[in-house]
């Protein structure tokens, strides 16, 4: 798809001259005609969609960025659950989920293994601050594996809805290249 070229830089080019074109052609030097422009109409008529509906985030996470990213959302989490809720352990629990929901839809084709694996160790960072513990590291260390043990449940509910997801782009995507695999052999000739 060719890219558009900004009106400033037309006028640029055209007032530069024939630079860049082949002698006696209004064609660039390429060869290529340029297509002409082709507004593109907008799904609701006359007036563009607003700018949610029209482009929704769709980022490509690493493994790593993945965990990072994971991490980083369970942390914020914790420390709005104990500035909202009072520390709340269901109310961490419940958010967990839709964390691991879009983690798992944001990750890479290629690092679809990793959101399974690194949203438990993302659930253990989080909790760290929402946890009850006393003075020291003991006692902080005690309030953690109480935290971990007592909301196992929301952590196999968020690794599995994690898995799930990962295991339906998984499966999307076979889908796809058997899908273009089965066309091309189609339209070869023999």
């Amino acid at each position: 798809m060719p890219r558009a070229v900004p009106r400033a830089a037309r006028a640029g080019r055209d007032a530069a001259g024939s630079a860049g074109r082949s002698p006696g052609s209004s064609r660039p030097a390429s060869g290529a005609p340029r297509p002409p422009r082709v507004p593109r109409p907008s799904a609701g008529g006359s007036r563009p969609a607003p700018f949610s509906v029209r482009r929704l985030p769709n980022p490509r996470l690493t493994g790593l960025g993945s965990g990072l990213f994971g991490s980083a959302v369970m942390l914020a989490l914790g420390g709005l659950d104990i500035l909202l809720f009072g520390a709340s352990l269901t109310v961490y629990g419940v958010l967990f989920l839709p964390v691991c929901v879009l983690t798992a839809l944001w990750v890479r084709p290629g690092d679809l293994p990793a959101p399974p694996v690194v949203m438990p160790i993302a659930f253990a960072v989080g909790v760290l601050p929402v946890a009850d513990g006393g003075d020291g590291a003991a006692a902080r260390l005690m309030g953690l594996v109480t935290a971990l043990a007592t909301q196992a449940g929301w952590l196999y509910a968020g690794t599995l809805a994690a898995a799930v997801t990962i295991l339906v782009r998984g499966v999307r995507r076979a889908t796809a290249r058997r899908r273009a695999a089965t066309a091309q052999a189609v339209r070869r000739p023999r």
